[in-house]
């Protein structure tokens, strides 16, 4: 099925859930060019709506020059004003929230709201020490953000991106091996539970993403397209 087609009654909300270097971003991605689909991560939905000046985006601006976290009311009011708009009609992509059960919970109640639901909370299943090599070893393109590895996918051309022809590139700071487990440990800790989670309310998938970065594609364009029904 072509994303084209695809032609839902409400718009299909799409829970990416995996650790660091499980290669939510890039997958996301490649979901948003195939289906039309939108990617919000909290990140984006934060600055953009501090960038904005909306109600939420004035309320997250004040906390933020506190110092202090923004609560999970501020970036679910955000977040639900985000789904209001004409571009996620075709369906959105939820990576980094929620982070924990609790979280999972007010989105549900959020969603409910406007007659939405979770239609697939997809896990991409990796091997904790496989994940230290992976992330130790990526980079981004510094100017449309598509992602590199040393080892295990470089730039056709050495030096320029093949998506734009940019010739920086940036690694991030904590991309370390013992920042790496640290952050592992931490996801383990807070973040697995949403599997359980969704898994108990029959809308869990996995995907083995071990492989190859086209292999774990198709696998969740299956999922899109069937939640996307």
């Amino acid at each position: 099925m072509d994303g084209a087609d695809i032609v839902t009654t409400t718009p299909a909300v799409l829970i990416l859930l995996g650790p660091p270097g499980a290669g939510k971003g890039t997958q996301a991605r490649m979901l948003e060019e195939k289906f039309g689909l939108v990617q919000l991560s909290t990140g984006d939905l934060l600055r953009a709506a501090v960038a904005t000046g909306t109600d939420a985006g004035k309320a997250a601006k004040a906390v933020m020059e506190a110092g202090k976290l923004v609560s999970d009311e501020i970036v679910l009011a955000i977040l639900k004003d985000r789904l209001a708009e004409d571009d996620t009609q075709k369906g959105v992509i939820l990576d980094g929230f929620p982070r924990t059960t609790g979280q999972a919970e007010s989105l549900d109640a959020l969603l409910e709201e406007t007659g939405q639901k979770i239609n697939a909370a997809i896990s991409l299943d990796v091997e904790d020490e496989a994940m230290v090599e992976r992330v130790s070893g990526r980079y981004t393109c510094a100017k449309c953000g598509e992602g590199y590895h040393d080892s295990f996918k470089q730039p056709a051309v050495d030096g320029t991106c093949d998506k734009c022809g940019g010739t920086e590139f940036k690694r991030r700071a904590d991309d370390n091996a013992e920042t790496v487990r640290s952050r592992l440990e931490a996801y383990h800790a807070q973040t697995a539970p949403l599997i359980d989670y969704y898994d108990a309310k029959g809308v869990l998938q996995r995907v083995d993403a071990m492989g190859d970065i086209d292999a774990i594609a198709q696998g969740l364009g299956r999922i899109v397209e069937d939640a996307s029904a």
